[in-house]
């Protein structure tokens, strides 16, 4: 009987141990992502777990959205209204377009992620806006108005602004191609075209010329030999000068076609080949 007894003991043991290594596995995976958001603060009698601030370790955030990115249904919540019906959920649609149109947007995605980092976020949005208003062509009012259009385009096309929302390569394809696919987002999208041409138009005189163009390539990080050769093959009039509504044009032609006969090819400079 005793060792019937302590048998039933350890058995009890062994079920409870069972049972609160079961909850720590449940709890460990959501333990280990608020670690990386928290830390551990002394104040020389005791420590405790806080929230990261200004000090957070800018290359473990980098790693963390890589791998974990944006929630699937938080990107697509201002584009799936527009969807069809019949649109699989798993299908890339970007991938439904030709190389070269896959190409332009690349090489546009490349131009907006202004670190380098290969992913898009709302702070590279803000840097190439300053690259722009650092010119200082822009007025007050306007360059106000630049940074709204931009922070309203971000939260329009990708969502939240917030350190863990970035855009891969990927993602900016599919997104770009439903923008192209609505008309409302599509008539929305770039709307922030003009206030590049007014940022460069150094001597408002309502056009730009070559080395102004160059001033528009200098901010998207290009040389001016390739503003020069894009710049010529642009101006198809031949009159030494782009309008805005040319500009703007051009602009969203680049992203509008898969016609690779068109000048607009050349708006955002070389294409790059990965």
């Amino acid at each position: 009987m005793a060792i019937s007894l302590l048998r039933l003991g350890f058995r009890s043991a062994a079920l409870s141990l069972e049972r609160n290594a079961a909850i720590l596995s449940s709890t460990s995976v959501q333990n280990q992502i608020k670690l990386i958001h928290t830390k551990v603060a002394c104040n020389g009698k005791m420590c405790y777990i806080q929230p990261f601030q200004e000090d957070v370790d800018r290359s473990a955030l980098r790693r963390y959205s890589k791998q974990h990115g944006r929630p699937e249904e938080d990107r697509r919540k201002k584009l799936s209204d527009s969807e069809s019906e019949s649109d699989s959920d798993t299908e890339c649609k970007g991938y439904d377009r030709s190389e070269f149109w896959r190409r332009k947007m690349r090489t546009v995605h490349n131009i907006l992620d202004v670190d380098k980092d290969g992913l898009i976020s709302f702070n590279d949005f803000l840097l190439f806006s300053e690259r722009f208003k650092a010119l200082g062509h822009l007025d007050d009012a306007q360059a106000q108005e630049f940074t709204d259009i931009i922070k309203l385009t971000w939260e329009e096309q990708w969502g939240a602004i917030d350190p863990y929302n970035f855009v891969t390569v990927e993602q900016y394809l599919e997104d770009m191609h439903h923008v192209l696919n609505d008309k409302t987002l599509k008539k929305k999208a770039h709307r922030w075209l003009p206030y590049l041409f007014k940022a460069v138009d150094k001597d408002k005189s309502g056009y730009i010329a070559v080395h102004e163009f160059k001033l528009f390539f200098e901010c998207l990080g290009l040389s001016h030999e390739n503003a020069a050769v894009a710049f010529a093959i642009i101006d198809v009039n031949g009159d030494g000068k782009l309008s805005m509504k040319e500009f703007v044009k051009l602009g969203k032609d680049f992203f509008f076609t898969e016609d690779e006969t068109r000048v607009s090819k050349m708006f955002w400079g070389p294409l790059i080949n990965i």
